[in-house]
């Protein structure tokens, strides 16, 4: 199944960056503020989290938040 797009371009680009670094997009229930979640590639209760929002005040920096946040996962890298 695919999922919805975002609204908005640059965080639209931001999720599929996430995506490309191995994060996966989960949807908010009908009752969440957030637009949807992104869930990094340790599937366990030490992975990270991000929740998605559909109207942030500046997508722009929200944009690069969501870019830095996956930047700084190190789950995805062998363990040494």
């Amino acid at each position: 199944m695919t999922r919805k797009k975002h609204p908005d371009k640059d965080i639209e680009a931001a999720i599929q960056y996430a995506e490309n670094m191995g994060w996966r997009f989960k949807e908010s229930g009908a009752s969440s503020h957030a637009w949807g979640k992104l869930l990094c590639p340790k599937h366990t209760r030490e992975g990270h989290q991000l929740s998605i929002y559909g109207t942030p005040r500046n997508s722009f920096q929200y944009a690069q938040l969501i870019r830095q946040r996956v930047n700084k996962c190190n789950h995805d890298k062998p363990e040494q």
